[in-house]
């Protein structure tokens, strides 16, 4: 490999380091929401699953979603984030019920 290619490659994945740091955040962003919509689901004595509202979220990144990450791929990566989040909705609910 030539060095050419080889400080292409390092140029690249400083760039992808620095998206991944960027998707941690918003990924953080988005359970600080996900927590409070738990606080209020068990004030109320709602259910977290929605699944109304997953497909919703579905639709809304397909619809914003310009690729070229396909929209199955795009859904495939939210199923497991909506996954994520409704476990850590459970958990804090769970130990909001035990203060």
């Amino acid at each position: 490999m030539s060095q050419e290619h080889v400080d292409a490659l390092a140029r690249c994945r400083e760039q992808i380091d620095e998206l991944d740091r960027r998707i941690v955040e918003v990924l953080n962003q988005r359970t600080e929401i996900v927590e409070e919509i738990g606080r209020i689901k068990r004030e109320a004595a709602m259910q977290i699953y929605e699944p109304n509202r997953e497909m919703k979220v579905f639709e809304n990144v397909a619809a914003h979603n310009h690729g070229p990450l396909p929209a199955a791929c795009l859904q495939r990566i939210f199923e497991r984030i909506i996954d994520e989040m409704r476990r850590i909705q459970k958990e804090r609910m769970e130990e909001e019920k035990k203060v």
